[in-house]
């Protein structure tokens, strides 16, 4: 049996928090004298509220959560943390469409970074800063991010931090993960401050460093200018954003054990990285060579645009210092392999996951083995630890699934009207939480604002699920969730 008291009782929790993040908005708001403090006081008393009705709902709860009440309250604080988040820009009248401010939100909680707004330059800076925070909140994970500053208000954590963390193998610091999410957001709030600082000291201005650093090191590509990282026509800017997205697609705790710990070594001799560190070399010498044989690119810029785009599309981050779009149609079957499989489990980024390229090559060369030694034993080992067989078919199972869901979705974009291209690439943008599209009717540097209102619902479906890694959003909707036994 679902126990909805302590479900109503978290979200309500969580609720209040989100009122907190609005209030940073509103300082900010203050301080620039501008007209979106209102919308922000109007939502934050309009969330406020939603908190005491739902923790109303859920008094006397106990702090019992089973499996199934963690995989309910992680899919529904997502989907009503977007929704009270959409209200700054319904209220102030800066998004008046509903199905347009609800993507909007839940591009930025789930860190995917597609925009419908053509002119982000015109918003006053308290909404863009929102923006910008629902990335860093969602980075991750809203209810991950709970477990580590309030450790008690989710019950159960174990079990929420395997419905909301990506990856088929969770990797822990510390017995106790409260602990462990403590030093994981430590490692994520020291990335922010150093990239703000980096991109300060490089010559953006206190406001643009702020959230570029929010929004690169959630991987999540939304920005202050319209033109992205490329208004600032600085090469050094470039260089640090691909630094900290190649930082940020790291598994957060290979990186502090790396740095915290100074264990180069686990870092150099693990798969998932060293699979990681390959895609991006491939990927940039051969669009390099595209660039240059192609489009008559000098060799520092081809190497700076090559390597800029490919960190942001297989970091899912979604910024951009060029136009994709016109380069050579080979590049744009580059990035999407990029797009599809994703850095590091257990980083901010979104896609497949490099781990999963490596058990799903190492299963391939296994097979290959069997065939010629059928009564041969041979399990599959990443890192020198022995997968489980559990876990194998997990990966096969989301392999599926993300594949059914990419062409479902973009199947119904094509009869809706959408070329393939786009329909294609839109669709695994949204489930790999990148951002920026390849194509010509909404291209790597347009928004989404030309988008239906039916096709834009079901992005925000695709993001959902693609944040949450399929499983915990689609389990709802089997009929043995529900069963009381």
């Amino acid at each position: 049996m679902l126990n909805f008291k302590i479900i109503w009782k978290i979200i309500g929790q969580l609720l209040h928090l989100e009122s907190i993040f609005m209030l940073s908005c509103v300082m900010v708001s203050l301080y620039y004298k501008e007209d979106d403090i209102m919308a922000f006081l109007i939502s934050m008393t309009f969330t406020i509220s939603a908190g005491l009705v739902c923790r109303y709902f859920g008094r006397n709860a106990d702090n019992n959560l089973s499996r199934r009440d963690a995989y309910l309250v992680v899919t529904a604080t997502w989907v009503v943390f977007s929704f009270f988040g959409m209200l700054p820009f319904v209220t102030g009248g800066y998004i008046t469409n509903i199905a347009d401010a609800y993507f909007e939100t839940m591009s930025g909680f789930t860190t995917t970074g597609a925009s419908i707004i053509d002119d982000v330059e015109a918003l006053p800076h308290g909404i863009l800063f929102w923006r910008s925070l629902t990335q860093w909140i969602g980075g991750l994970g809203i209810v991950f991010f709970t477990i580590a500053v309030l450790p008690s208000m989710v019950g159960g954590s174990m079990k929420v931090f395997a419905a909301e963390t990506t990856g088929p193998i969770k990797s822990k610091m510390h017995p106790r993960l409260s602990t462990s999410a403590k030093w994981i957001w430590s490692i994520y709030l020291f990335l922010t401050l150093a990239c703000m600082l980096a991109f300060w000291l490089a010559g953006m201005s206190l406001f643009d460093s702020v959230n570029y650093s929010m929004s690169t090191t959630a991987t999540g590509g939304f920005s202050t200018h319209n033109d992205s990282t490329a208004y600032f026509q600085t090469p050094l800017i470039e260089y640090l954003g691909i630094l900290f997205q190649f930082l940020s697609g790291i598994n957060f705790v290979l990186l502090y054990t790396c740095v915290f710990k100074l264990k180069l070594r686990e870092i150099a001799a693990n798969s998932e990285f060293r699979m990681y560190c390959i895609i991006i070399t491939v990927a940039t010498v051969w669009i390099m060579y595209l660039l240059i044989s192609n489009l008559g690119y000098d060799l520092e810029r081809a190497f700076r645009s090559a390597l800029f785009q490919v960190v942001s599309f297989i970091t899912t981050t979604g910024l951009f210092n060029d136009d994709a779009g016109a380069w050579p149609h080979i590049t744009w079957v580059i990035l999407g392999v990029c797009m599809f499989i994703g850095s590091c489990a257990g980083s901010t980024s979104g896609g497949f996951k490099c781990i999963r390229g490596v058990m799903t090559l190492k299963i391939m060369i296994n097979e290959f083995k069997h065939i010629l030694h059928p009564n041969a034993v041979l399990p599959v080992k990443v890192n020198g630890l022995s997968v489980p067989q559990s876990n194998i078919t997990s990966l096969f199972a989301f392999f599926a699934l993300y594949v059914l869901m990419s062409l479902i979705a973009a199947t119904i974009m094509i009869v809706i009207g959408i070329d393939n291209t786009n329909a294609i690439t839109i669709s695994l943008s949204c489930m790999s939480n990148v951002g920026p599209t390849l194509g010509t009717q909404i291209g790597p540097v347009m928004s989404w604002s030309s988008l239906p209102d039916s096709v834009t619902w079901v992005c925000s479906l695709l993001m959902l699920m693609g944040r949450l890694e399929i499983m915990t959003v689609l389990v709802l909707f089997t009929r043995s969730f529900w069963k009381d036994n």
